[in-house]
């Protein structure tokens, strides 16, 4: 069986959460780094995998899957051990909330191509308050969220689907944007408790094949 393939930028966080899942499923890939910073996502081979260019990118023999929530899923259904969904219903819908917040509420707020269109158009200290109020309105509203069902994790003590897109979202907010973490007790919690997870710990920007001798 040919190996799983992924193609990683060190520092995105949406590969981050594929890597948090390849390691929690066991499952032995090839990291192909992909360089933001210097356009390899626009290279036209990258693009025949990706006609997006973003990453990441999975490649499972004959299968392409280009989105971090599509290619988790996948893994999910093909590797079902250990489940990232809980069979109670109700936990379940949550998981998709918070997963939904980090990806459509955060995360788009904060990617490369972002950064460069409003560094073209506003200061610098502009460009951080866009970032910082997106980040707070959702930590916001994840809190809220979570608060009553967590456990040691997002909903209670084994790892679930919105872990593996918390973790690199509070991640980031912690050691690249200097959020403030105060007023978010349960999320700050989880932080510590992932920090304990090895599968985590080798899926962090700093830990990668592609990562910067100096950050």
């Amino acid at each position: 069986m040919a190996k799983l393939k992924l193609y990683s930028y060190w520092r995105s966080s949406c590969a981050h959460r594929v890597r948090i899942a390849l390691t929690l499923k066991g499952l032995d890939y090839e990291y192909i780094p992909v360089n933001l910073l210097k356009g390899d996502q626009s290279d036209p081979d990258f693009k025949k995998i990706n006609p997006m260019g973003t990453v990441p990118a999975l490649v499972d023999g004959d299968v392409v899957i280009n989105d971090s929530f599509a290619i988790i899923m996948y893994l999910d259904d093909k590797y079902p051990e250990p489940p990232l969904l809980p069979s109670d219903l109700h936990k379940r819908s949550i998981n998709y909330q918070a997963t939904s917040i980090v990806m459509s509420g955060i995360q788009p707020h904060q990617n490369m191509a972002l950064f460069r269109y409003l560094e073209e158009k506003i200061n610098a200290e502009e460009k951080t308050a866009w970032i910082t109020n997106a980040i707070t309105k959702g930590f916001t509203a994840l809190e809220n969220l979570l608060v009553s069902c967590a456990g040691k994790y997002a909903t209670g003590d084994e790892v679930y689907l919105a872990d593996l897109f918390l973790a690199p979202q509070i991640h980031a907010a912690f050691n690249r944007f200097q959020i403030n973490m105060e007023p978010y007790p349960t999320l700050a919690k989880f932080y510590e408790s992932y920090n304990e997870l090895p599968a985590f710990q080798n899926a962090v920007p700093e830990n990668q094949p592609d990562t910067p001798s100096t950050i």
